[in-house]
């Protein structure tokens, strides 16, 4: 090979290289700002939560939205709207989160945490710690929530990707 084809094939190697660079940092650059996002979007649930602004579940969660509670109970959407309404039976008293960590694939992200909470819904009282893991989907320019799952104790905790069937 002479010298002519050398350096062709070395600057079209180098010229490979810094591309490759550039997207890897426009990808890593992406994530970062959904994880600072959903970030927010969690510590913002726990102030709507603590505010008892139902206004904020409407904005965020997706309409197909579910949640199997800690009790072993699946609330919809909806439903979990209604039992805000009545704030004679539901109200946070207090509520934090720990360990949030999110984890970004493609259009989808996990976000997984801690939360204890200090509750009460349907007029019971309940007191916590539970592993949490939330499911966001990006739709169109904005990230949705789709699926949350609540276990007490120190079991891992599992959701599905925006289900499109009935609730279990």
């Amino acid at each position: 090979m002479n010298a002519k084809y050398r350096v062709l094939w070395t600057s079209l190697f180098v010229i490979a290289l810094f591309a490759g660079l550039s997207v890897t940092q426009a990808q890593t650059g992406a994530k970062a700002d959904v994880v600072t996002a959903i970030s927010n979007l969690e510590n913002d649930a726990v102030k709507a939560d603590l505010a008892g602004d139902p206004t904020f579940y409407q904005r965020v969660l997706a309409e197909d939205w579910t949640r199997g509670d800690s009790d072993g109970t699946y609330y919809t959407k909806a439903e979990l709207l209604k039992l805000m309404a009545d704030t004679k039976n539901f109200r946070t008293n207090s509520e934090k989160l720990s360990e949030l960590k999110v984890r970004v694939y493609g259009n989808t992200a996990v976000a997984t945490y801690k939360d204890t909470y200090d509750i009460l819904i349907r007029g019971e009282h309940r007191a916590h710690t539970i592993i949490a893991t939330d499911v966001f989907v990006k739709m169109g320019q904005r990230m949705e929530a789709g699926r949350e799952s609540r276990v007490r104790g120190e079991v891992a905790a599992y959701s599905e990707l925006r289900p499109r069937m009935p609730k279990p």
